[in-house]
């Protein structure tokens, strides 16, 4: 899980290198690092010491033969071991599989230990969608499955012809009804999207700035067992209400046939309509009970109050970071390397004769658009710092911007992978997401590396992020809202720059090319993952704690209910000299212990 705290980064200018916190008045020096830096691998929670007998005789670990030894892995790849030389790639060690390590299929983390409603309250005009569609992004991408339902589209569906501001008069009793009938409807499709549809998370975006309709919400949530954060956006600026309403409001379905000026003049009288009867959270009287952040001013001031669990402290920590600066984020890879000459993944080499050409154009680029002001951040492998080196500005390090972390595969081709691991690949194939590199990473695990970045992007203005493909990946994953499916096959070339420009309910990409050759690293995906499940099942790189199956990880005395149904289906899972049973303990269910 990525840290919420500010992450330790390095800066460095013409090849020294100095390391402090974001916001710390003084930088201390530092000795060079070693070559290579690499971030901390993931690794399944270890069985605890009363589990350590039972599980050695479960799954044991062969002793080591002449000319091998046991990697120091992750708890949960302590049972893989290297042999030596390795298949075809002379002076590799070879990770092989034991016999007892089992195959599940991959499955997404569940973050919240029951569904959640997010309700959204506040006046027209005061950036509730922006919130509802930018906090949604978020939590999609950190794995939350998380749905927006907008009132208002719901009720211009029901209304197909919208007259003026007199709809949302509190005197219009007919309109209040129907009002009312879209946001029942809407309620009825949040309650099929937690409860049938696997969604943890869905966001009420209406104004609800009554506490009739709030303890409405409230009652729906209480018989149906769900939790509900409110998010209410305070604003009493007029320029920024102003502004919202020219960017957005004017565009929208109900002004399509007006100009301008006359959907100002409506929109504010729509305004009004609510200000009559608008009663605002009040955490220290009525809604003292209530969990609930309010958001002042476009982020200026927060109150918070009664926050009750991980997911909405993680929700109230997004919101602290985000603002609306006019602001430009410059994504690129670094310059060609001469493992991507060679087709090899990870590693830690230096740039090709055209990827130092490309660092020198992409210093001319950098000077052409004259940013105010402009950060520069880099990860702490070669070949992002020696493009970085040709912009003469200064950078800084960040060690979650290094690529992923390919384990035993580090440094070879797809070729020799496929040779030399045939079963990782085609399990990586099967399901590029999840699929985590033996005592390496996994996308998914990468995303929670780069939790932390994308909170300090959210607070800065203009900066050029230098990384690497399967980061640059992710971090476009984020701005284009792209499922965990589509994120391991976006398109990265190497010397193309991705300028993003943030805007009302999403972000707008240019693609620049500097048109310096290079290689191509894209590789599409395979047909067998476009047909959906393998047969092969994959080992689970979702860690105990996160996972949403019913049965997560098993342990042995938390079997009892299962042994009857269960036992049946030991013979797949464990080798002929495993024991089965042991002495006062229950039978095995249909997973081992990894």
């Amino acid at each position: 899980m990525g840290g919420l705290g500010t992450p330790t980064r390095e800066r460095a200018r013409g090849g020294g290198r100095l390391a402090g916190r974001a916001g710390s008045a003084g930088v201390k020096r530092f000795p060079p690092g070693p070559p290579r830096g690499r971030a901390s691998r993931s690794a399944a929670v270890p069985p605890s010491a009363g589990d350590a007998p039972a599980f050695a005789q479960i799954c044991p670990v062969p002793p080591p033969l002449p000319g091998t030894r046991h990697p120091q892995a992750p708890p949960s790849r302590g049972t893989g071991t290297r042999t030596s030389p390795g298949l075809g790639v002379p002076g590799r060690t070879h990770w092989e599989r034991p016999s007892a390590m089992p195959f599940r299929k991959a499955c997404g983390p569940k973050l919240t230990n029951s569904p959640t409603v997010i309700v959204m309250v506040g006046l027209p005009a005061r950036g509730k969608t922006y919130i509802s569609k930018k906090l949604t992004r978020y939590l999609n991408w950190i794995g939350v499955p998380t749905k927006v339902f907008n009132v208002g589209e719901y009720r211009r569906e029901a209304v197909k012809q919208f007259s003026s501001y007199n709809f949302f008069r509190p005197d219009n009793e007919e309109a209040m009804r129907v009002r009312k009938q879209c946001a029942l409807a809407a309620l009825r499709d949040v309650k099929s999207y937690l409860t049938k549809e696997r969604g943890q998370i869905a966001v009420f975006d209406a104004t609800n700035t009554t506490r009739e309709r709030r303890h409405m919400i409230l009652h729906f949530a209480k018989e149906n067992a769900f939790k509900v954060f409110f998010i209410e956006s305070v604003c009493d600026d007029p320029t920024v209400v102003a502004s919202n309403i020219m960017e957005v409001k004017i565009s929208s379905p109900d002004y399509k046939d007006c100009n301008s000026a006359e959907a100002m003049d409506d929109f504010m009288k729509r305004i009004n309509c609510y200000e009559a009867s608008y009663q605002p959270l009040d955490p220290d009287k009525c809604d003292r009970d209530l969990s609930l952040i309010k958001v002042i001013d476009v982020g200026r001031r927060f109150l918070v109050n009664r926050v009750q669990d991980h997911i909405q402290s993680r929700i109230v920590y997004y919101l602290m970071n985000i603002h609306v600066q006019p602001r430009t984020i410059y994504l690129c890879r670094h310059g060609e390397s001469e493992h991507n000459l060679q087709g090899r993944i990870g590693g830690d080499s230096g740039l090709s004769s055209r990827g130092r050409k490309f660092a020198n154009a992409l210093s001319t680029f950098v000077e052409e658009q004259n940013l105010k002001d402009l950060r520069v951040w880099t990860s702490q492998l070669k070949s992002t710092i020696q493009t970085a080196e040709a912009l003469q500005l200064p950078y800084e390090q960040w060690k979650a911007l290094n690529e992923i972390d390919a384990g035993v595969c580090e440094e070879m081709t797809y070729e020799e992978i496929r040779d030399t691991y045939p079963e990782e690949y085609a399990l990586r194939e099967q399901d590029k997401y999840y699929y985590r590199y033996p005592t390496g990473e996994s996308y998914q695990d990468l995303v929670q590396r780069l939790e932390p970045v994308i909170m300090e992007l959210e607070r800065q203005e203009n900066v050029l992020v230098i990384c690497h493909q399967a980061v640059l990946r992710c971090l476009l994953a984020y701005f284009l809202d792209k499922s965990a499916e589509e994120m391991p096959y976006l398109k990265c070339p190497l010397h193309a720059v991705l300028k993003l420009t943030p805007v009302a309910y999403g972000c707008r990409v240019e693609s620049i090319y500097l048109n310096v050759e290079s290689v191509s690293t894209h590789r599409e995906r395979s047909e067998d993952a476009k047909k959906g499940p393998n047969p092969l099942m994959r080992r689970n790189s979702v860690t105990p704690l996160a996972s949403p199956e019913p049965t997560k990880k098993p342990r042995i005395n938390s079997f009892e209910e299962h042994v009857a149904s269960t036992s049946a289906a030991l013979p797949n899972c464990l080798p002929p000299e495993v024991p089965t049973q042991l002495p006062g303990q229950p039978l095995l269910g249909k997973a081992c212990l990894t």
